[in-house]
């Protein structure tokens, strides 16, 4: 295994929640302890997620609907949120109508409480690329990542577009799991310096362009082009141009080590109306407040698939051809599969998907977005990726004219 730098410098760090970490602990100890955590025979993601920096952000006072307000149907809406609880969600939003038109938390968790996104983060990091295209910090998806990973030119890898990076089609090694402290998948993503070794070692299979793969690595890198074609810290940058300007409430993200780069593909603890609202911008095509955020146009890019997986566009799930079970990994791969019982009553509806099946469902046809974060659905519940948004979709009291995926 290739061993990590130890923190020579470090006499004693406090991180922003407080968690101390001593300076005779080597980075080579850190990494094993975080493997013991990810393992699951010690700690927990609030003990693995050290240490962690602060990610600005401005809470907007919501509209919900009141009374003659609510635009769904009692009962679609009373089987939604039952449907969510005894998913053991912790938190459930429903959007429509320009309105909460129902918000519930459980398992002791309330509004503002910060939940771990796990990969709900690559989403974000396709607005954030968005945010620094219409900045001009990117010039553009196609541009090459090797101009802001220099370390990359004249190499194979230097043929990675940006767009790549948000697809999952960099040709980096697909992502899987392993108890071994050497695989690259551990590496990756608990090393004290994660970014170099995802930059120097980590496997690169394919030509870029040519193969889905999904990998935590793959987003990570999107920290670290963002830190370089900006000048600014990763979290200052999500906090002060993609948090605040939408009204989302701040939170913090993991960073591999203090001084660090953040991770971008995983990990960031935001309250579940910090991704209602970057959902709204989705919902209405980057604009908010009458601020062009995203790039015209960028929208639909994000939420459209590719030839080698056309279920997975720019860090967006979206419907695709209909599938009753689909997973992660690349399409026919084997690998947990997750269910859709029914095709989307709205062909063109996308989401937001983190493991312990997390969804923030959008449809722009109907103005409708369906929250439910929290932690894996109890062992003998098969969660239903359509159940949510089928059962608004079809419970709205107003006629919204969808075409549904065909089965």
């Amino acid at each position: 295994m290739r061993r990590a730098s130890i923190w020579l410098t470090m006499l004693l760090s406090i991180t922003s929640s407080g968690t101390a970490l001593a300076a005779d602990q080597d980075a080579d100890t850190i990494y094993r302890e975080r493997l013991a955590i990810l393992s699951g025979s010690t700690g927990s993601l609030e003990a693995l997620y050290q240490p962690r920096e602060k990610v600005a952000g401005k809470a907007a006072v919501l509209p919900v609907a009141g009374p003659g307000q609510i635009s769904i149907k009692d009962e679609a809406l009373a089987a939604a949120r039952a449907y969510a609880a005894d998913s053991a969600a912790q938190a459930f939003i429903v959007w429509h109508d320009g309105r909460i038109q129902d918000e519930a938390y459980f398992n002791g968790t309330d509004m503002d409480t910060p939940l771990a996104s796990k990969s709900l983060s690559k989403p974000m990091t396709g607005m954030i690329i968005g945010r620094a295209i219409q900045m001009g910090h990117v010039k553009s998806l196609d541009q090459s990542v090797s101009d802001f990973i220099t370390e990359w030119k004249g190499t194979p890898k230097g043929a990675m577009q940006i767009r790549h990076l948000l697809d999952m089609r960099t040709g980096f090694l697909e992502q899987g799991f392993s108890p071994d402290p050497a695989s690259p998948w551990n590496l990756a993503y608990l090393a004290v310096d994660h970014d170099k070794y995802i930059v120097q070692d980590y496997p690169f299979t394919h030509k870029p362009g040519e193969r889905y793969g999904y990998s935590n690595a793959t987003s990570e890198l999107i920290a670290l082009v963002i830190e370089r074609a900006t000048g600014r810290r990763y979290a200052e940058f999500v906090g002060t141009e993609l948090l605040i300007p939408v009204g989302a409430p701040g939170g913090e993200v993991w960073i591999n080590r203090p001084g660090g780069l953040a991770h971008s593909g995983c990990c960031m603890m935001l309250p579940a109306r910090a991704w209602l609202q970057m959902a709204r911008l989705l919902l209405d095509d980057g604009v908010v407040g009458g601020k062009q955020l995203l790039p015209k146009g960028y929208v639909k890019q994000m939420a459209t698939g590719t030839a080698q997986n056309p279920h997975y566009g720019l860090g967006l799930w979206v419907a695709g051809p209909y599938k009753e079970r689909r997973g992660f990994g690349a399409p026919g791969a084997a690998g947990p599969q997750v269910l859709h019982s029914q095709p989307y009553l709205d062909k063109d509806l996308f989401m937001f998907d983190g493991n312990g099946n997390q969804t923030v469902q959008i449809s722009q046809a109907a103005g409708l977005i369906v929250l439910r974060l929290g932690p894996n659905p109890p062992k003998g519940v098969d969660w239903d990726n359509s159940r949510l948004p089928n059962l608004l979709l079809g419970g709205l009291k107003k006629k919204v004219t969808l075409v549904a995926q065909e089965r």
